[in-house]
């Protein structure tokens, strides 16, 4: 798969013009381009996305975001997951220093891809597929890949669609990836009459 060509704007979208079946485990893509020190701005409100406006092959790279030590800490006493491996010392971890909760890196994603596109979504169906391919360390900062792999009708007034996401760290390098299944509603939905 070729380098990710990240967006001069974080609502900028981009259309390949071909989606390869399969996303290689050591894949690295282009670094991103943020220095963790500068502020991010508020997300910019984008139009809502209906069935009709999406296609397979559209693609949207969201801001990127730091994940702290707060953001760890509060992830474990939200979920209960203590393991040692996250702690501040990193005296647990195999990689000599602490790192985040891969759920913690899945929600964060979750939450990126929110706006990216902001989609008319019905449903969250389902995640296939998932893979924790690299760990995030505190001070990480990453942002989101979303990319539409399929479409297929789902009654008269949306469309079942299957996503690859990918969480992709400040190296450039694909920490998680998997498959979001979402329910997306057409236009025609929002302008139906309430029986």
């Amino acid at each position: 798969m070729s380098p990710i060509a990240l967006p001069s704007s974080p609502s900028e979208r981009t259309r390949p013009a071909k989606l390869k079946e399969a996303v290689s485990t050591s894949e690295v893509v282009e670094p991103l381009r943020f220095n963790p020190t500068e502020s991010v701005q508020p997300v910019q409100s984008t139009p809502t996305l209906y069935s009709e406006d999406i296609q397979v092959g559209d693609s949207w790279t969201t801001e990127p975001r730091q994940i702290t030590s707060e953001d760890v800490s509060e992830f474990a006493s939200l979920t209960g997951d203590h393991t040692p491996l996250h702690g501040q010392d990193g005296a647990a971890s195999p990689y000599g220093k602490p790192i985040a909760h891969g759920l913690l890196g899945l929600s964060i994603l979750a939450g990126l891809g929110t706006n990216h596109p902001k989609a008319s979504t019905l449903a969250f169906v389902a995640i296939e597929e998932w893979q924790f391919l690299a760990p995030v360390f505190f001070g990480d900062t990453v942002q989101a890949r979303n990319e539409i792999i399929k479409i297929d009708p789902h009654g008269r007034r949306a469309v079942k669609v299957r996503w690859l996401r990918q969480l992709i760290n400040e190296e450039g390098r694909v920490v998680q990836q998997g498959h979001f299944i979402t329910l997306v509603g057409s236009k025609s939905r929002m302008t139906a009459k309430p029986r």
